[in-house]
């Protein structure tokens, strides 16, 4: 009984010094327009492995990631997010991406709505 219980505690303090925090970047996205821009790239940066998070600023203009860094970096996150059809720092659109989008999510497009 004696080696159970200290067996359990040495598995439960293992487990929980593993528990790492993710990082946290922020990531200019000056061509947002509007809500859908807003939910394109947060659903797009959740199938990126590594991120745990995000969350888009449309009046900023600003997205903030929370990842892990043994998973993915900053360079893929840009690259995710020009692939969405989005500039990412200073990382353009993909411009496939980009012509792919709504009306709304175009720079300007707000104004022809």
């Amino acid at each position: 009984m004696k080696i159970k219980r200290i067996t359990l505690i040495l598995i439960t303090a293992i487990f929980y010094s593993c528990g790492e925090e993710p990082d946290k970047v922020t990531i200019e996205t000056p061509s947002i327009q509007c809500g859908m821009c807003q939910k394109n790239i947060e659903m797009g940066l959740k199938k990126i492995k590594g991120v745990s998070g995000s969350n888009v600023d449309l009046s900023s203009k600003v997205t903030t990631v929370l990842y892990y860094k043994e998973k993915t970096d900053v360079a893929s996150i840009e690259k995710a997010i020009s692939g969405i059809g989005y500039q990412a720092n200073t990382v353009a659109a993909d411009s496939v991406a980009y012509e792919a989008l709504p009306a709304c999510c175009k720079i300007g497009g707000m104004e022809k709505i």
